[in-house]
């Protein structure tokens, strides 16, 4: 099978590994400084966690709602980052004999997704051990990471681009501006962006790298099927663990047998995680760019078809802007 190689852009890859060695920080030294949790503040803001929209909860139990669900975040990008480590090791493989540089960069990247996997299950610790009882996190990174690796490099590739765009995203837009938020966890995650930033160029290399290889439509249409089989992957992982965060949210305040309520938390933190883990990252207009770059419009239509029962999440307060917009044009 015939393959198109693409000239690499040695470049872009050193200026990750100039950043990387700048910016390098340690968990302990850096990032944690001896500090726990404060359960006054709160973790994940409105913006991600979308708790503004649900009217009838007290101050408390909408801080309580933000750390539950923050809880889950960091959780979560332990997860993704155990098979975003693994492909990227395995894709390094193409430049062991090749541009060191290259290769360089991409060890850079593996050793700073190990580094993130231990950060986030020392978060969970410290987290753990002053929230109360009941919280449910049973998702394995191990099981995960197989459903993902088994699909082809280029979903995968996609699939991690994405993740690391929406990480960004979520910290300028959300988290760095957001007021009264816990010290430790806006640190955990500005820190965790600063690497992160230079992640998202690799991803765009190599997934541009690996679209090159594909030597027909067909693959590419194969490509593309995997990639929607992993949204579909990600989006049953979201909604076996909404509806754990949710019943433990409602179980810890005491408003379990309160029918209509629950069912509002339950739809309530579904939609903050789809638009947190796959909404907001087909949203970010690098991707789209990219991404419209590599399929074609037949394909990109396949795509959207499948986001489209999704397309709901984002937060209300967006779609009132949005509408805002529209009137105002």
């Amino acid at each position: 099978m015939e393959t198109q190689a693409i000239p690499l852009d040695i470049s872009r890859y050193a200026r990750t590994i100039e950043v990387s060695k700048r910016i390098r920080w340690d968990i302990d030294h850096d990032v944690i400084r001896g500090r726990s949790f404060d359960l006054d503040h709160t973790f994940l803001p409105d913006g991600l966690s979308l708790a503004d929209e649900l009217a009838f909860l007290s101050p408390a139990e909408h801080r309580f709602l933000s750390q539950v669900q923050g809880r889950t975040y960091a959780n979560m990008f332990g997860v993704v980052e155990r098979f975003i480590g693994a492909k990227m090791l395995e894709v390094s493989r193409d430049h062991w004999l090749g541009d060191q540089t290259a290769l360089e960069a991409l060890v850079r990247f593996t050793d700073e997704e190990l580094k993130h996997q231990e950060l986030f299950r020392r978060i969970e610790l410290l987290v753990g051990a002053d929230m109360p009882a009941g919280y449910r996190f049973d998702v394995s990174a191990n099981d995960v990471a197989a459903f993902v690796l088994g699909k082809c490099t280029w979903a995968v590739l996609a699939l991690t681009c994405h993740i690391e765009l929406f990480s960004q995203a979520h910290y300028r837009a959300s988290i760095d501006a957001a007021p009264d938020l816990s010290p430790l966890f806006k640190d955990v995650f500005l820190f965790h962006w600063k690497e992160e930033s230079q992640h998202a160029i690799i991803d765009e290399l190599e997934w541009q790298r690996e679209d090159a290889r594909l030597a027909s439509e067909a693959e590419r249409d194969a490509a593309v099927d995997d990639l929607i089989a992993l949204v579909g992957g990600v989006d049953g992982i979201l909604q076996a663990q909404a509806q754990a965060d949710a019943t433990y949210f409602l179980t810890t305040i005491g408003m379990a047998g309160h029918s209509e309520r629950a069912e509002q938390m339950n739809a309530t933190v579904l939609k903050a995680y789809r638009w947190q883990y796959i909404v907001s990252g087909t949203l970010e207009p690098r991707f789209q760019t990219l991404l419209g770059r590599l399929v074609s419009s037949a394909q990109m239509a396949r795509i959207q078809a499948a986001l489209a029962p999704l397309s709901y999440a984002v937060p209300a307060r967006a779609e009132a802007m949005n509408a805002m917009r529209a009137t105002v044009h």
